[in-house]
């Protein structure tokens, strides 16, 4: 599923606990991790993520359910992209217009992340 999907469909939801299930539903459709990726683990977050790139392909896994469903939104919204395309991109406004309801510690997870894909 593309990234314009996946906003349409999680911003046209309402209530957030259906929405939080659809992140985790996507979560389930990450692609195995290529054994030629090179694999960085995100400092930051409270469960294990690790956000892998072979060329300018992103894959992820994560010990989290919801985690890994926000691990899918970033690789749908900046797969394929360049280092330089990724940086013209306003990460955090993009994710936040998802108006998703985490908690604290997911945020600090997510601003990680952001972090990660922005210093590419």
């Amino acid at each position: 599923m593309n990234y314009g999907d996946i906003k349409n469909i999680l911003t046209a939801i309402d209530d957030d606990a259906l929405k939080l299930e659809v992140v985790m539903d996507l979560g389930k459709g990450l692609a195995a991790v290529p054994d030629n990726a090179i694999c960085s683990e995100i400092v930051g977050c409270s469960s294990f993520v690790e956000i892998c790139r072979a060329g300018n392909r992103f894959y992820g896994r994560a010990d989290s359910a919801i985690v890994r469903g926000i691990v899918a939104i970033f690789i749908a919204m900046l797969d394929s992209k360049t280092s330089d395309e990724i940086k013209k991109i306003d990460i955090e406004s993009e994710f936040n217009s998802l108006n998703l309801n985490l908690g604290a510690g997911r945020l600090n997870g997510v601003n990680s992340m952001i972090r990660f894909f922005r210093n590419l």
